[in-house]
């Protein structure tokens, strides 16, 4: 399965239609799409009893992503986050077999330093065995594709571009994780046919070659994401 879905499960106005009543936002989007990012983890702590009450909303197949609360990555900047990693497993892996990956997004300003990173991606890798992608945001992180390989850390796709090498998948090939965000306007812009297309077959590509494969739009502003990701399951097809 490639697990595709948005980075939110809010069904906004203008595709609330394509959703089946009744249930809550999540159970109406997971009958339609696989996987879903919980992006909200970066912003506020969720209670183990509500990472339960998600996982059991949803059917058998679907999966969560979850992304790394920023006090980890932007405050702590990926530092002595012994404690801080505890907590926010303890929290997640309550997803169960629902937690399909966690996210890494890095701040713009945090350039690679293979001691520190290693460092972290050891302290997860003992506490999480599942998959992991990375969302670097600085050009060094080209420098890290052996630590990345090394530790089964992909490396995130993302559109736009910051940098050479982001715009593809890399790191781990075992994983392969495309976060779209929106081009031209950065979480609003909606991607053409033209984009989607092909993109559909790139997954496929990913798909059959044995890669657990993700694609997550994250131009949800103006509500883009739901209409790409229901355009690219019809690709998908």
């Amino acid at each position: 399965m490639i697990h595709l879905g948005c980075a939110s499960w809010s069904l906004s106005r203008q595709y609330v239609d394509e959703f089946p009543l009744p249930g809550s936002h999540l159970q109406r989007y997971a009958a339609r799409l696989c996987a879903v990012e919980i992006n909200s983890s970066f912003y506020r702590p969720h209670l183990p009893a509500t990472y339960a009450r998600w996982a059991c909303s949803v059917p058998a197949y679907f999966r969560f992503a979850v992304k790394l609360p920023r006090f980890i990555t932007h405050e702590l900047r990926l530092d002595g986050c012994e404690f801080a990693l505890d907590v926010f497993l303890g929290q997640c892996q309550q997803l169960g077999d629902r937690l399909g990956c966690l996210l890494v997004q890095l701040p713009p300003s945090l350039a690679h330093d293979d001691s520190r990173d290693r460092r972290f991606f050891e302290l997860l890798r003992q506490r999480h065995v599942g998959p992991v992608a990375v969302e670097p945001r600085h050009a060094s992180w080209q420098a890290a594709q052996s630590m990345l390989i090394d530790l089964r850390i992909a490396q995130v796709a993302a559109s736009p571009s910051r940098f050479a090498a982001d715009g593809q998948p890399a790191g781990w090939p075992g994983l392969v994780y495309w976060r779209l965000h929106g081009e031209p306007r950065i979480y609003h812009s909606e991607y053409s046919q033209q984009y989607l297309q092909p993109l559909a077959e790139r997954l496929q590509l990913s798909q059959a070659a044995g890669a657990t494969t993700w694609c997550i739009f994250d131009n949800t502003a103006s509500g883009a994401a739901l209409g790409n990701a229901l355009a690219l399951e019809r690709y998908l097809r």
